[in-house]
């Protein structure tokens, strides 16, 4: 038996899904959640209580592991983390990016190369580029958008953009070849064909060193109407 717990915080979205040899048993979801640290942990309880309740023991954790929101992946991951720890299973990562396209490519879209975009800060989005079987063409990467972004596969084949990042490459680039899909996301349920294809192939993580895919370094910032106006 493959039962698996699957966290995905890495959004605004909060999920958690329980899956027993790949599919989906329980569910729990709150999207365009600010309340991620409070009802991560609750998921994962209702999750454990169902679990017992139905005599599946679990046997390993799967996460979200980015890239996507600094302190979204820091609370999915440290749940992630406790919870290996208690029920002493190894842990899963799975690429936030693959998850979105892997919905993408299950749900019959045709394209010759898919483009996940999550929305980061100005023009900026984390992607990467796959192909058909999901294999990685371009690595994950944060990305500064122009006219000039992703004109190679342009050029060879029908490119589809999706996720809450790609409005802002709809609005700059205009190409015949160009798709766009802005409602995927994320999330636990999506999860698990990955999570169960890395269970198979014994692909896990080192828990207590693991770190979320941040892609780039956490920029704190003051809110100007709470900077401190000194007198001196």
């Amino acid at each position: 038996m493959k039962n698996l717990i699957n966290i995905d915080s890495s959004t605004a979205n909060c999920s958690v899904a329980l899956a027993v040899n790949g599919a989906l048993i329980f569910e729990k979801e709150e999207r365009n959640s600010a309340r991620h640290a409070a009802l991560l942990g609750q998921f994962v309880a209702e999750a454990i209580a169902f679990a017992k309740s139905n005599a599946i023991k679990i046997e390993a954790v799967a996460v979200c592991g980015g890239p996507g929101s600094y302190t979204g992946l820091r609370i999915g991951v440290s749940e992630a983390k406790g919870l290996c720890f208690g029920l002493d299973v190894p842990l899963i990562a799975v690429s936030s990016l693959a998850v979105m396209t892997n919905q993408v490519i299950d749900a019959g879209y045709e394209a010759d190369f898919f483009v996940p975009m999550l929305d980061a800060r100005r023009m900026e989005v984390y992607t990467a580029v796959y192909d058909r079987q999901l294999r990685p063409l371009q690595e994950a990467s944060a990305m500064i958008l122009s006219e000039d972004s992703f004109s190679d596969y342009l050029s060879k084949g029908k490119v589809l953009f999706f996720g809450d990042g790609s409005a802002k490459c709809q609005s700059i680039i205009h190409a015949s070849n160009a798709a766009f899909i802005a409602d995927i996301y994320p999330h636990a349920a999506a999860m698990i064909p990955l999570s169960t294809e890395a269970f198979d192939a014994g692909r896990f993580e080192d828990t207590a060193y693991f770190v979320p895919f941040y892609l780039k370094e956490f920029v704190a910032t003051i809110p100007k109407n709470k900077v401190f106006q000194s007198g001196f």
